[in-house]
């Protein structure tokens, strides 16, 4: 069954509450400095079912300007607001502001609600709703429902309902496949349950037993229980006003203005790429640096505004900036926000989340610009594009891309396919892992992994190739191991290159000694042959070839590496077939006899201590025998 968020706002003691307790029977007003002083300081939660079924989730926010930080926090995720204005007064200096801010969250449904109806007469309820009409035109309620009713009467509360059922009825359902979130409004204990978070879930599910991230912090937590109005449920979904009792953290672990989020799926910044637009007060004007004040979500945080092609933006402007950050936000790409200057505390503009985790941007740069444009307005076809071409890690799996860009994971895997089918990116499977990347940049990476191996082949040429972790660490340090030998299989795969182990070679290279490392490597061989088991060591078989000291590592290398010599120790190398002979000796012993000591093992081969050590010291590393004290036995 669907359900939605419905929230007042309007002036203070302009009824928002009263009407609220009509509606739905529930005094929102719990806290007794309310009840006090007659006005909401805290958000209130009601909920309501429609003549049609569908579940209403109502918040009362506060209309006083003291609270506005709060009433931002509870009209933040509403799919229909409901704006209060009293007939006796009129258009307020909060009716104003939040109407505002229902324009800057682009709260696109609403109602208009004429409240204390019984207090005045017709003309002057028309004269009222004239200047409503003239407020509102231009705004994003300017066509929305007017009803003037009476929450003490009962006059007009039916139809009221009427149209908000219609309303809820036309409003399309949240997305809840995957990207769970919460923005907390309220953190509190109850006895024998622990720490409980509340707040609406603007996507996805969440289910008993699920674990959730809580941010900025990052403390991990089990969902114990739900409950949705009271209610307990097994799961919740997007659109619902959800309580949610956590295992394993206590309340000072977690504020209002944290979010709780499927793991993974946010994380808190200090920059924000965004759309700004500035309201059309004539007396509201921001200039490049301006302190102010960031609302998204139900988290305040103050910041500056880096505004990246111009120096000043004036009413009723709209610009691409940078807003950076003093305390950690955490958004997606298409969050809304509200800016209120920093003093004194008004509403001054707001926006769209364009990229969430971007770069520091120099100002002025036509590039910058641009590609903040394509995202701001591309379709999703070319915000994939942009975000693949611009991303650093290059690499990225869906669930990446869907959260840099904000788009839903299937519409992500759809737009990837066909994109790839269009040859302008490169997927890159293995392991249970997919990646895309943009075709240009693996074009451009390949092209710069062939010219690196070209300068190691020719550098090194007695070398199968430059070690897997060298090439990554200094030419792809931003892509993880896992993912870097995906991608070296997919080169493999189309040809380009070949890879050997843990070394990486140009596809077709081969080794090939010249005629001085040829006559050399005979040379050294017949050495290490001469006294096989007491053979010389290695600088002095090498100096016999005539090898300079460089010659000497990479020639030994060689022959380790094509199997022409095993390297025992630092002192001692021997032949490979020197070594073959060697094991086969002793295996034989060990069978026919079951152990051996080491002054035996330098019998059977008429060789020193010097030898005989290292030699079964390594048939021991490679598994050939076990020591057993000062014995060794077959393994």
């Amino acid at each position: 069954m669907q359900r939605i968020i419905v929230g007042t706002a309007g002036h203070v003691d302009h009824g928002k509450t009263v009407l609220t307790k009509r509606l739905t029977g529930i005094d929102t007003d719990r806290l007794r400095e309310e009840k006090e002083r007659g006005i909401s300081i805290e958000l209130g939660f009601a909920p309501l079912t429609l003549p049609s079924g569908i579940k209403v989730g109502l918040v009362d926010v506060p209309g006083h300007e003291r609270f506005i930080k709060n009433m931002l926090a509870g009209i933040a995720g509403i799919d229909l607001v409901l704006l209060v204005i009293a007939a006796d007064e009129g258009v307020m200096p909060q009716t104003r502001e939040h109407l505002d801010i229902i324009n800057l969250l682009e709260v696109k449904k609403g109602i208009v609600v004429i409240t204390k109806a019984d207090l005045v007469d017709e003309e002057w309820l028309e004269l009222v709703q004239q200047e409503v009409s003239e407020v509102l035109a231009g705004t994003v309620l300017e066509n929305a429902p007017m009803m003037a009713v009476s929450a003490v009467t009962g006059q007009g509360i039916s139809e009221l309902l009427t149209i908000i059922d219609k309303l809820a009825q036309e409003t399309p359902p949240k997305e809840i496949s995957g990207r769970a979130r919460i923005p907390i409004d309220r953190v509190f204990t109850i006895t024998g349950f622990g720490t409980v978070i509340t707040g609406t879930l603007w996507s996805g599910r969440l289910e008993v037993g699920e674990t959730v991230e809580i941010l900025p912090a990052g403390h991990s937590a089990r969902i114990r229980t739900l409950q949705v109005h009271g209610e307990k449920v097994k799961q919740a979904t997007a659109g619902q006003r959800v309580a949610v009792n956590l295992a394993g953290l206590e309340t000072d672990d977690i504020a209002r203005g944290d979010v709780l989020a499927e793991p993974g799926l946010l994380e808190p910044v200090f920059r924000l790429d965004v759309k700004l637009r500035i309201l059309k007060h004539p007396d509201i004007s921001l200039e490049q640096r301006a302190r102010v004040r960031v609302h998204q979500g139900t988290r305040e945080v103050l910041g500056r505004v880096n505004l990246l092609d111009r120096e000043e933006l004036r009413p009723g402007e709209e610009c691409l900036c940078q807003l950076v950050l003093e305390s950690p936000l955490m958004a997606l790409r298409g969050d809304h926000y509200v800016i209120r200057s920093y003093s004194p505390m008004i509403t001054i503009g707001g926006g769209i989340v364009i990229d969430p985790m971007p770069p520091k941007h120099k100002r002025y740069r036509t590039d910058v610009i641009e590609n903040l444009e394509v995202m701001s307005h591309g379709d999703p076809k070319e915000l994939i594009s942009q975000v693949l071409a611009d991303s650093k890690a290059g690499m990225m799996t869906i669930g990446e891309i869907s959260k840099a860009t904000g788009l839903a994971e299937q519409q992500v895997i759809e737009e990837t396919s066909a994109l790839a089918n269009e040859n302008k990116v490169t997927v890159i499977k293995g392991e249970g892992s997919v990646f895309y990347l943009w075709k240009e940049k693996d074009n451009l990476w390949l092209s710069n992994v062939i010219k690196r191996l070209d300068e190691y082949h020719k550098k090194y040429p007695l070398r199968p190739g430059i070690a897997k972790e060298e090439l990554r660490s200094r030419d792809f340090p931003q892509i993880l191991s896992k993912a870097f030998n995906r991608l070296l299989e997919a080169w493999e795969s189309a040809g380009k290159i070949k890879v050997l182990g843990q070394a990486i070679a140009k596809e077709g290279f081969i080794i090939n000694l010249s005629p001085e490392q040829d006559r050399a490597k005979g040379i050294i061989e017949k050495a290490l042959l001469r006294e096989p088991f007491s053979p010389p060591g290695w600088d002095e078989a090498a100096d016999l070839a005539g090898l300079s000291e460089e010659e000497k590592v990479e020639m030994l290398g060689y022959l380790q590496q094509s199997g022409v010599v095993v390297k025992l120790s630092e002192e001692v190398i021997l032949h490979q077939t020197a070594f073959d002979t060697a094991k086969e000796k002793i295996v034989s012993y060990l069978k026919e006899n079951g152990k051996i000591q080491l002054s035996e093992t330098r019998d059977i081969l008429k060789t020193s201590r010097k030898y005989a050590l290292p030699l079964i010291e390594y048939l021991d590393q490679i598994k050939v025998t076990k020591r057993k004290g000062d014995l060794r036995i077959l393994l």
